[in-house]
């Protein structure tokens, strides 16, 4: 198949969905609907970081020494108790950087 084609093919889809909620603005979702699409982002978000937390290396790495692993449960308890994003970025940031030299896995 050409790329091409491809690449307008998905243009065509990603506008339509995009335009249709402007071209509809009265367009009201079920209750049920509404409730469901309220944890996408969570679980999107999900879908992208847990694998990295615990699969740094591309298999399963449990052990003390995941400063991938160990930075995230930090950054969570960070998040949980001060709710304030830009805390919690720098200080998972923070904290990856610390325990990755406390590691000695920093790269140099």
């Amino acid at each position: 198949m050409n790329p091409w084609w491809l690449i307008l093919g998905m243009l065509a889809i990603t506008f339509s969905i995009r335009y249709s909620l402007f071209a509809w603005p009265n367009l009201h979702f079920p209750t049920w609907l509404n409730q469901a699409l309220h944890y996408v982002p969570v679980a999107v978000l999900s879908a992208i970081v847990v694998p990295g937390l615990l699969m740094p290396e591309g298999e399963l790495d449990l052990a003390w020494d995941n400063a991938y692993l160990l930075a995230g449960l930090v950054t969570i308890a960070i998040a949980k108790f001060s709710r304030h994003l830009l805390t919690t970025i720098l200080g998972g940031l923070v904290t990856f950087l610390l325990l990755r030299g406390l590691f000695g896995q920093l790269p140099l």
